[in-house]
């Protein structure tokens, strides 16, 4: 019964028909042979020809049933082409491949899994993947049976450090990084902020512009490094600054005087540092400045060049004024 259900079904949609010659006859090889009628089923076989409409209508259900039927589908990533397959650290998300009318995306599944398994109904998706701050979204197509598919980040990695011009190291706790996109500056975007040195971060593969703050002040430093897939790339930013300590001394070594509210100033007037203590510290970049040291009412100054080179001690003494 079911062979001649698919068969009625391929006859209706193909438009072909099925002469069915009687037993014991042999079509004679010849064009001449005019069109001959269209022999009735043999109903005493007990296979008919054509489903009938109630046979032809479940075999439609059963197809149209199927394709809601969720359908398994494996997931892996790749950090390059001919890469072994991610083990952990990935994050799928697996969305509707039409936006709502609100225009976002509805999210199907999501896994954590290196290589995820997941069950998807036959359609289109729209798949985003993250393995740190690399990315890659495509689309997807599940089909009836076992799906499987492999991403390829094409991903590399960026290590930062950074030194005072010279080569003099810096504590690495003195140390942040930001990574944004390549670009003019109002057309980058941020990627990745609060990069501690020596962290390895994953990234798309391409170009990058980074930033290094020595401090909190204004020793900064920018540059543009190239991630390429499949590699780690370490780069290290030179800075032209300097760690200072403050303290105020009634002389030359002696013991800081407490209680004193500290002002550090640029050539220009601009207050770049403001702290109350006994021996502040701070990181300020390669210039002229003023500092001011106020206890008891009364006010010490002192020019101060930086240059860059290690940590440096400044005195500010009260017997010089």
């Amino acid at each position: 019964m079911r062979s001649a259900v698919i068969l009625a079904l391929f006859m209706a949609l193909t438009g072909v028909s099925t002469v069915v010659p009687r037993q014991g006859v042999h079509a004679q090889e010849s064009a001449e042979i005019p069109p001959l009628p269209r022999p009735r089923p043999d109903r005493s076989a007990g296979q008919p020809d054509v489903a009938t409409p109630a046979e032809s209508t479940a075999a439609t259900e059963a197809i149209s049933a199927f394709a809601d039927i969720p359908q398994p589908v494996t997931l892996t990533a790749m950090i390059v082409e001919g890469g072994a397959p991610i083990q952990d650290g990935v994050i799928w998300r697996v969305f509707e491949s039409e936006p709502s009318p609100d225009g976002e995306m509805a999210l199907v599944t999501k896994s954590d899994e290196g290589t995820a398994s997941v069950e998807l109904r036959p359609g289109e998706y729209l798949v985003h993947l993250a393995y740190g701050r690399a990315q890659l979204s495509e689309t997807l197509s599940v089909v009836p049976g076992q799906n499987s598919h492999n991403f390829i980040l094409d991903a590399g990695a960026l290590r930062l450090n950074s030194e005072v011009s010279g080569e003099i190291p810096i504590s690495p706790g003195l140390l942040t990084f930001e990574i944004y996109t390549e670009g003019t500056e109002a057309n980058r975007t941020m990627v990745a902020e609060a990069v501690s040195a020596n962290e390895i971060v994953t990234l798309t593969a391409g170009t990058y512009h980074v930033v290094s703050h020595f401090g909190s002040i204004n020793a900064v430093v920018r540059a543009d490094l190239r991630v390429e897939p499949g590699q780690l790339t370490d780069a290290t930013l030179y800075h032209h600054a300097s760690e200072i300590s403050l303290k105020l001394v009634s002389e030359e070594g002696g013991e800081a005087i407490a209680d004193v509210e500290w002002t550090i100033k640029t050539e220009d007037g601009t207050t770049v540092f403001s702290e109350r203590g006994a021996f502040p510290a701070t990181v300020l970049a390669e210039g002229e400045y003023l500092v001011l040291a106020s206890v008891g009412g009364q006010v010490y100054n002192r020019d101060l060049q930086v240059q860059p080179g290690g940590a440096t001690q400044i005195e500010i003494l009260t017997s010089a004024f």
